[in-house]
């Protein structure tokens, strides 16, 4: 028996989290480390990845690298994830996980059955996030071609002259 003092009213209860549904996403990696494997005779890279762009913004998803394993095969993949994330971050030869950290990226996920059957998010690979542009000038007007009818010319020609002139509300100083 423990003694709670907690009032249920006054927070809102968790409704736990459903998948997030296959797709790419913009994140960032906020938490890294190595781990040891579960047979002791290994580690793995531990990455934490925050949605931070989007209708799921704030989720996160996580990532294991076995960079120390037995099986070259895990190796050899877990070397070309990593060298997918450090393309995508522009971080091509870091000496420590942190320095991945808090630099946009896009993250593929898709979506599969666990051993319970479960429909699970799993990240399936890494991409260069492109920021937004910004909105691109209007191009310029084309000029008027040369056969311009007449009375355009004309109203052409008395804009040209008004503009030229000062306007009436512009004092001269000298």
């Amino acid at each position: 028996m423990s003694l709670l003092n907690f009032n249920a009213s006054e927070v809102a209860p968790s409704i736990g989290f459903t998948p997030i549904p296959a797709g790419r996403y913009v994140a960032v990696i906020n938490d890294s480390g190595m781990r040891p494997t579960k047979s002791g005779n290994g580690q793995y890279l531990q990455l934490e990845f925050e949605i931070i762009e989007g209708e799921h913004v704030g989720r996160r998803l996580w990532d294991r690298l076995n960079l120390e394993n037995t099986n070259p095969e895990a190796v050899r993949i877990a070397r070309a994830d990593l060298s997918a994330i450090c393309h995508a971050v522009n971080v091509l030869t870091p000496q420590d996980s942190v320095e991945l950290h808090n630099i946009p990226l896009v993250i593929v996920v898709k979506c599969k059955r666990n051993q319970d059957d479960e429909v699970v998010s799993e990240i399936k690979g890494y991409e260069a996030h492109a920021p937004a542009q910004p909105a691109e000038p209007a191009p310029a007007a084309a000029p008027a071609p040369a056969s311009t009818p007449t009375r355009y010319s004309a109203l052409r020609d008395a804009l040209a002259r008004r503009v030229q002139q000062p306007s009436p509300w512009t004092r001269n100083l000298t």
